[in-house]
């Protein structure tokens, strides 16, 4: 059973309030706390290491998986390795993420390794959120490895969060498109106190006709520090695009590290990136309308992040 903290930690990541319909797997604390499967989802633990390994037949569509992480033990530190094999013509949405309670004085940390094999034709929404919270002097510390291994005319669609309360994380992603592939990421992150985020995104566009679109938006306070690297490597005619639009804010940092490597003629690539202060005639029209400064910014944050 589920404590308070690890229920308000899934409303958190996963907008959970009960227990999800579908296929699920939540794990708290190191171990799994409620499993799920369906006739066309299977979820089975691995034997060699910690973690699941989802089955999703050919021709499933309309259905979900959600496979939440929460921790609530200062000191726990955990690496999981979970493995998504879709099938050929499907059309599903996965919803993962970690959420963090820490109220000690050790750290906490969660490493969470996940690998999507997609079938031919196959669309997938993956969704993924992560949150700490806690009065502890231990930090909450999160480093996630995305692979994804894209067959002929798969289309996979990522949600990357991180909003609130993680000090320290070193976010990963790896794909490999084939013919007709398409990937599109956005990556939504904030940071504050002394945190520290680096993103880094490799995209490998093998086949003719693969497309991606990696996006992330971004705000860095106090004196926080976001590393964002993109890089697309063309090897065939394919299309790529990769931008960085950060909100810098206090004594805060942003750095922004692209890597265009076109190996055809006709892979075309691009690069973008825009890091600045908040606007000062937004600020003043949103104070006249009677916002104090604070509010005012907190305001455009908001808006920016959606």
């Amino acid at each position: 059973m589920l404590d308070d903290i690890q229920k308000r930690l899934l409303e958190e990541i996963a907008d959970l309030h009960t227990v999800p319909e579908g296929a699920y797997n939540i794990r708290a604390n190191g171990a799994m706390a409620a499993r799920n499967t369906t006739a066309n989802i299977d979820i089975v633990s691995k034997t060699d290491k910690s973690g699941i390994d989802i089955k999703i037949k050919d021709g499933t569509v309309n259905e979900s998986v959600h496979i939440p992480v929460v921790l609530s033990e200062s000191g726990l530190k955990e690496t999981v390795y979970n493995d998504f094999y879709i099938g050929e013509n499907c059309d599903v949405t996965i919803v993962a993420g970690c959420g963090i309670d820490n109220c000690g004085v050790q750290d906490a940390q969660h490493d969470g390794v996940h690998r999507f094999f997609v079938g031919k034709n196959s669309k997938i929404k993956y969704v993924e959120k992560h949150y700490g919270q806690g009065d502890g002097t231990g930090k909450r510390i999160l480093n996630p490895v995305t692979e994804v291994y894209q067959e002929e005319n798969s289309y996979v669609e990522m949600e990357m969060v991180q909003i609130k309360g993680v000090d320290s994380t070193e976010r990963t992603t790896i794909a490999e498109l084939g013919k007709g592939a398409t990937i599109i990421v956005h990556e939504r992150l904030m940071t504050h106190g002394d945190q520290n985020a680096v993103s880094k995104y490799t995209v490998e566009l093998n086949g003719d006709g693969s497309s991606a679109d990696v996006i992330s938006r971004s705000v860095a306070k106090n004196n926080s520090v976001q590393t964002f690297e993109a890089s697309l490597v063309g090897n065939k005619s394919c299309s790529g695009h990769a931008a960085c639009d950060a909100i810098i804010m206090d004594n805060a940092r942003v750095i922004s590290i692209p890597r265009l490597d076109a190996n055809c003629v006709d892979a075309a690539l691009i690069h973008e990136a825009a890091v600045g202060k908040i606007a000062g005639d937004q600020l003043t029209k949103l104070m006249t309308l009677g916002l104090t400064e604070e509010e005012a910014e907190e305001k455009i944050v908001n808006g920016f992040l959606k």
